[in-house]
């Protein structure tokens, strides 16, 4: 009776010890223990990476060149990605995607690499968004959980992957060009992304100095009037031939200053909402990498 018990208890003892074997195994990358800097995923092949099979061909298109010429507006480039699992495992949302990012080198390998990865877990219903270093004061972790829950939950509620997908990278794309240029950021549908741009009463900059430059410009002119036929031999100060015809190109004056100020503040943007023409021509990401855990994430 004894050697029977002492038989079972073997017979547990090796069957725990298999089972934390392969899974040890079945989580590390390539036999590898687990690295943070190493992606358990396969090279990427895109932007879009649908490893679950969700998203349907012609989303994924539409996005690769979406993301390409995004990508190619700016100067260094911003990369965002795309991966989509049934599940990590037993590992945390937040270290997977952080090693999927930072393995797969998404961003720019010089100093400056904005770039951002959503990544996406089926099964497991949860989610989570990894932005570089040089991106987070374009998508703050407040703004990135915000807009997950407003464009990437409801459709993932719903099984629409490809919808919540696109309206989300959609929705990255537009927050991160109003933060550079300084408009207010649009939604897919069109609607003004709240915490896109900070509000508030504040004046331009651009609008000071305007008003100063106008001031100025009637100042002289106010002057060069005064000042006709009380200088010396009448040629004193601004009057004569010198300033004294001055009201009359005043429109002319503000209207050219209006104009150019206009046209410089215009010309600051990146390139709209347009997805522009021309296919993705795919080479890789940068280089980057440089993800030090800013994002957010949740499940649904």
């Amino acid at each position: 009776m004894k050697i029977k018990l002492a038989s079972a208890k073997t017979k547990s003892f090796f069957a725990v010890l298999i089972f934390l074997i392969t899974a040890n195994f079945a989580f590390s990358q390539n036999g590898e223990p687990f690295s943070i800097n190493t992606s358990p995923l396969p090279a990427p092949t895109g932007y879009i990476n649908d490893y679950a099979g969700v998203i349907d061909a012609a989303t994924k298109q539409q996005l690769e060149q979406r993301l390409e010429t995004f990508k190619n507006s700016y100067n260094p480039p911003i990369e965002l990605a795309v991966a989509v699992v049934r599940t990590t495992g037993e590992r945390p949302i937040f270290d997977y995607s952080l090693a999927v990012a930072r393995g797969w080198k998404i961003g720019a390998e010089a100093d400056d690499n904005p770039s951002a990865l959503l990544f996406i877990a089926i099964d497991d219903r949860k989610y989570f968004t990894q932005v570089s270093k040089d991106l987070e004061d374009e998508l703050p972790d407040g703004l990135v959980g915000q807009l997950q829950r407003q464009y990437l939950v409801p459709a993932l509620r719903q099984q629409n992957y490809s919808k919540g997908v696109a309206d989300t990278i959609e929705a990255y794309i537009r927050t991160i060009e109003a933060r550079q240029s300084g408009v207010p950021a649009a939604s897919p549908a069109g609607e003004e992304i709240s915490g896109g741009q900070e509000k508030g009463g504040k004046s331009s900059p651009c609008n000071i100095v305007l008003c100063l430059i106008i001031l100025f410009v009637l100042m002289l002119i106010i002057f060069s009037r005064s000042g006709k036929g009380g200088g010396r031999g009448g040629r004193g100060g601004f009057g004569g031939g010198g300033f004294g015809g001055g009201a009359g190109a005043l429109p002319w004056i503000i209207g050219s200053i209006l104009a150019n100020s206009g046209s410089s503040s215009g010309s600051s943007g990146g390139f709209g909402g347009s997805s522009g023409g021309g296919g993705s021509s795919w080479g890789g990401f940068g280089g980057g990498g440089d993800f030090g855990g800013g994002g957010a994430g949740g499940d649904w």
